[in-house]
């Protein structure tokens, strides 16, 4: 899934200044070029700040009408396999995972009806998970509630999708050069990357995977032009409808620590997930260092995971003029900010492209922090002192602690 192409409207250089700056800071957008109005009669006064207030929200609002569209017309297309979970998102239909499972709880999951799978061994990760059929007839939510009463110690989630957060319009586009290099062992979760873009170790966690996308060639393209050297593949989507789901992700962050990778990019957005909650805290444990997008549905949409757990580095995007993207999503948390318009890479087919989107700026801050890494000592402390500080003073929920790769080739 990309981002739709109405909302691509919004972004486009017709749109206002207004719409390029997030909801919470019309004071900040002020500063960056709406004059205060000159004095006129009484009731002739423009407010710029109301009418900036005003402006914001409608585009916000609209951003927000449209993913709530665009999730409903995903699973309306792909219902033989998808269906909305407890908390009305997308999920593999007819199937829960569940942790922590207990025998006795297993028996009574079974005699209700439920399929119980064996247990998985998530590699990399140190825990296991078992899947759940869901009866026949049954409904994801109800089978949610039904699960939480009969093992109520178990942690359950739905098999919930998690969505690409950036687009690539064919404009054909100089090239750009390569950035400074580094070996640090990068790790992608996304779709695959195609063989005209590099060969990376790739495996597929997905019906039809590993398989070409152009949001996964783009992205390893980009890594290279930044100076990754070291790139592994894992294709969550391949051909599944219900691809990107939350055990496809889980069981890629598990493959690619055990690889290796010290920077995983996961240019992915979707809910709150027990499951994949766990996978990032135990990748977390092994010293990786996940770079997570914002997602790019506007900042009335919800936090965005698998950006909003504790430790992902956060990051969101800027435009030319280092102004936030209007389509920015949020995160309970922000890093940093990185350019994320009019950035150059290439697609599944080797053309030039012209990119935006939240999804490319993280592999530009994944790039950065991966180079801080090589150069030894704490990573954090190198990236914050090149940090741009935009907006208010220090950090902010705008821009985070700063701008990343202001100069990045393919900007």
């Amino acid at each position: 899934m990309i981002i739709p192409v109405a909302i691509l409207s919004l972004c486009g250089a017709s749109a206002p200044l207004a719409a390029q700056v997030p909801l919470p800071n019309v004071g900040q957008a002020i500063g960056q070029g709406v004059g205060l109005p000159t004095i006129e009669p009484l009731g002739r006064i423009v407010d710029p700040v109301n009418q900036l207030g005003q402006d914001i929200v409608r585009d916000a609002s609209q951003l927000l009408r449209e993913r709530e569209r665009m999730l409903d017309r995903f699973v309306r297309r792909n219902r033989a396999t998808v269906e909305f979970d407890r908390e009305g998102n997308p999920a593999r239909r007819g199937e829960l995972l569940v942790m922590d499972l207990a025998p006795d709880a297993s028996r009574a999951l079974r005699a209700a009806g439920f399929g119980v799978l064996p247990q998985e061994e998530l590699e990399g990760l140190g825990f296991a998970v078992t899947r759940l059929a869901v009866p026949e007839g049954m409904s994801l939510a109800e089978a949610e509630r039904q699960v939480s009463l009969l093992a109520p110690h178990a942690s359950v989630a739905s098999d919930a999708i998690h969505f690409q957060s950036g687009t690539a319009p064919p404009l054909m586009l100089g090239q750009a050069s390569a950035s400074a290099a580094t070996t640090v062992p990068v790790g992608i979760i996304d779709g695959a990357a195609s063989a005209r873009i590099g060969r990376f170790p790739t495996r597929g966690f997905a019906e039809g995977a590993p398989r070409d996308s152009n949001h996964g060639s783009a992205i390893a393209h980009l890594l290279l032009q930044a100076g990754v050297s070291d790139i592994r593949v894992a294709d969550v989507y391949g051909s599944d409808p219900a691809g990107g789901n939350a055990l496809a992700i889980a069981r890629g962050l598990g493959w690619l620590v055990a690889g290796g990778s010290k920077v995983v990019t996961v240019s992915l957005v979707g809910p709150r997930n027990a499951l994949l909650e766990r996978a990032i805290a135990a990748v977390r444990r092994e010293g990786a260092v996940v770079v997570a997008a914002v997602g790019n549905d506007g900042p009335a949409a919800p936090p965005a995971y698998p950006a909003s757990y504790d430790g992902v580095v956060a990051i969101t995007g800027v435009d030319g003029n280092d102004r936030a993207l209007i389509e920015a999503g949020r995160a309970l948390h922000l890093d940093y900010a990185a350019p994320g318009a009019d950035i150059i890479a290439r697609d599944a087919r080797n053309r030039r492209v012209r990119l935006r989107g939240t999804s490319y700026a993280t592999q530009l801050a994944a790039a950065r922090i991966a180079q801080a890494m090589a150069a030894g000592g704490n990573w954090r402390t190198i990236v914050d002192r090149e940090a741009v500080d935009l907006g208010e003073a220090g950090a902010d929920t705008t821009f985070g602690r700063g701008l990343l790769c202001a100069r990045c080739a393919g900007r």
